[in-house]
């Protein structure tokens, strides 16, 4: 039988070669991950009434999360997004489908969910308790767990930034 770590489950075995060959694993997880998270939001924001690209869906759960009028560059910080061009897309195609409200303060623009936006983020909170989170209750997974899985998850984001910085500077 095979040793567990001989069998390397990786999207690019060349990135797998060597030392630290367990970052391509994660990186596949990642990958996967993603991809099944942004697959899922748009699903589920289409199970709730609107059809809208998986940023589109974060940017509208950014903006409405604690009532709290948000600028674009609190918006790209809070999500990690560094191209604010992407998300101004976004910001305004929400605005044009009537799910976000604006208005101008000196130079800056700041948004909010209106009613319309506000009652498809609950319509989409529902059905993810329905769809998700009753069956991550049936997994041997604690919500601690989830807990700790997020942090460790936050801390790595910040190495990838930090590698990214450094890959930019060659």
């Amino acid at each position: 039988m095979t040793d567990r770590s001989e069998r390397r489950i990786v999207s690019s075995r060349h990135l797998a070669e060597g030392e630290g060959w367990e970052a391509s694993e994660f990186e596949f997880g990642l990958i996967i991950a993603y991809n099944a998270f942004s697959r899922w939001m748009t699903r589920c924001m289409a199970a709730a009434g609107a059809e809208m690209s998986s940023l589109e869906v974060l940017v509208l759960h950014n903006v409405n999360s604690r009532a709290r009028d948000k600028r674009l560059s609190d918006i790209c910080f809070l999500l990690n997004i560094e191209d604010t061009h992407t998300v101004n897309y976004a910001l305004k195609k929400l605005m044009k489908a009537g799910l976000l409200e604006s208005d101008k303060r000196g130079k800056e623009v700041y948004y909010r969910t209106s009613d319309m936006g506000a009652s498809l983020c609950e319509d989409y909170r529902k059905l993810r308790g329905q769809c998700l989170i009753d069956g991550l209750s049936r997994m041997d997974l604690s919500g601690e767990e989830l807990r700790e899985i997020a942090s460790s998850l936050r801390a790595l984001s910040g190495q990838y930034d930090q590698a990214s910085r450094a890959a930019s500077s060659l």
